[in-house]
């Protein structure tokens, strides 16, 4: 600022200019939360028509005091941590429910489900997602917040919980192989929780796999589609999987 200042003098252009050098530089260096702070003191110092010592040591004081008040505000800002709790035992109570009813399609080939759950959890993981980002933003001291990461990769397991109701609805009733994969979708339903068990499921689904691949070829147009949609629902439910094997331990 002061070489701006002195340079060029206490002008518009003066401010512009450097604005102009000094934002690509914050972003370059990764620091643009600082850009607020430092056009504030910019025109301040712009302001005073005159850089001394005075109107240094007083922009540094106003430093001290904005950040000293903001650290105080978040030691006392309330945790949101309860409401993150509830939504997430909602959110996997949610996912058990459509894991249940995706196996019983499966067994029963019973289309009774209303679905409601579909639009419930979807609603849940946008309120969840929202909430556990004020939570970080509340908390200047936290670098880490599990919740967000947390409902982050539900949001992606839920995605393919939803591309995969098409896939079960054309396996036909006569494959024998959709009693497998109903009791599959049970084992994952009563696993739907903050612990990591993927590994353990993952290596069951490749044993499943490898179940499915020793049967006979399809005979027909109709086995075969069959056949297809079969094993991209065990693609799918294995990126399920492996995105909650890839969730950190310690954010469990």
């Amino acid at each position: 600022s002061f070489v701006f200042f002195e340079l060029i003098g206490y002008h518009p252009l003066s401010i512009g200019l450097m604005l102009f050098a000094f934002i690509p530089v914050t972003v370059w260096l990764k620091i643009t939360p600082g850009i607020v702070t430092s056009s504030v003191i910019i025109l301040h110092l712009y302001g005073s028509g005159n850089i001394g010592w005075g109107t240094v040591w007083n922009e540094i004081l106003l430093i001290i005091v904005g950040i000293g008040t903001a650290l105080i505000l978040n030691l006392y800002m309330p945790s949101l941590e309860n409401k993150l709790e509830e939504y997430q035992r909602d959110v996997e109570q949610n996912f058990s429910v459509i894991l249940q009813e995706l196996a019983k399609y499966l067994r029963e080939g019973n289309d009774t489900w209303t679905g409601q759950e579909l639009t419930y959890t979807a609603t849940l993981l946008e309120k969840a997602k929202s909430l556990s980002f004020r939570d970080v933003e509340n908390h200047l001291l936290r670098t880490h917040n599990r919740y967000y990461h947390y409902f982050h990769m539900r949001t992606k397991q839920f995605e393919l919980l939803e591309r995969m109701l098409p896939l079960v609805s054309r396996i036909s009733t006569e494959y024998d192989q959709r009693q497998s994969i109903a009791s599959f979708f049970d084992d994952l339903a009563g696993a739907v929780h903050p612990g990591n068990t993927a590994v353990i499921y993952l290596k069951k689904l490749k044993e499943l796999k490898q179940e499915f691949r020793n049967t006979r070829l399809p005979e027909s147009r109709e086995e075969f589609e069959v056949r297809a949609s079969l094993f991209h629902l065990l693609n799918e439910i294995e990126q399920y999987l492996i995105i909650k094997r890839s969730f950190k331990k310690s954010d469990v």
